[in-house]
């Protein structure tokens, strides 16, 4: 009799239990996702035109030694022209805002990495831009002279496809002072971008504009971890660039 009492209320008991279980699952889907595409001020980086690459692992500063790397300062958003976001079309706005490529074609110095959090790890330069003094050899002048110069990567990973374009500017000394990054170089090198991009330019037959956003929190203001130990105020530019 008491085992029969047993098996009816297990019986009559089953169907709850099974019914909660589908609930729980179906929401863990979509609580990842949403950790996945939303900044750390909780912006959906669909909408924003990047990610936060410290959600996924990343950081704002890149590697260019074991324990040291300069900061990613400019953002140029995935909803600008989306030619811009191409390889051959940063190459050619960058020319607009005063950058060309290497001397020569020549690469001088490291190659930089970057982990932009989105899903490719650790990856590679893209794009060595230099300050474009004048139209005929003006990068190798600013090998000698100094200047000018950002490092680019594209985050296009699996878990951030946002295709914007993350720099790392920066302006140098001369050559004869080993092309060490100026005093204050960091905000002075993304400062000297911002104000090219905000004044507008053009290449050829394009002409581009950028709306300029400033956000602080990416990066901590200060020294600690940067290259040469340079002090930099925190700040990254995020540039939507227009074309006109």
């Amino acid at each position: 009799m008491f085992s029969t009492a047993r098996l009816l209320f297990a019986l009559a008991l089953s169907p709850l239990l099974v019914s909660a279980a589908p609930a729980d699952f179906a929401i863990q889907p979509e609580v990842e996702q949403t950790r996945l595409s939303t900044t750390s001020d909780g912006l959906d980086w669909r909408k924003s035109g990047w990610a936060d690459p410290r959600l996924g692992g990343g950081q704002m500063l890149d590697f260019t030694l074991p324990d040291l790397g300069e900061p990613i300062n400019v953002i140029i958003s995935g909803l600008s022209d989306p030619f811009v976001l191409t390889h051959e079309g940063l190459h050619r706005y960058a020319k607009s805002i005063g950058f060309s490529e290497e001397c020569l074609g020549m690469h001088m110095g490291n190659l930089h990495e970057a982990d932009l959090g989105d899903g490719d790890g650790r990856k590679v330069e893209q794009f060595l831009a230099r300050q474009h003094y004048f139209p005929i050899w003006g990068t190798c002048w600013e090998s000698v002279r100094g200047g000018n110069h950002f490092r680019a990567w594209r985050q296009n990973g699996t878990e951030a496809n946002s295709g914007a374009w993350f720099l790392a500017a920066s302006k140098e000394k001369y050559v004869g002072e080993h092309h060490l990054i100026d005093d204050d170089g960091y905000n002075k090198g993304r400062d000297f971008i911002v104000e090219r991009a905000a004044a507008g330019g053009r290449w050829k037959n394009r002409w581009w504009k950028a709306d300029v956003e400033w956000k602080e929190g990416l990066l901590e203001p200060g020294s600690e971890g940067v290259n040469h130990g340079i002090e930099q105020d925190g700040r990254v530019a995020i540039l939507t660039v227009r074309r006109l």
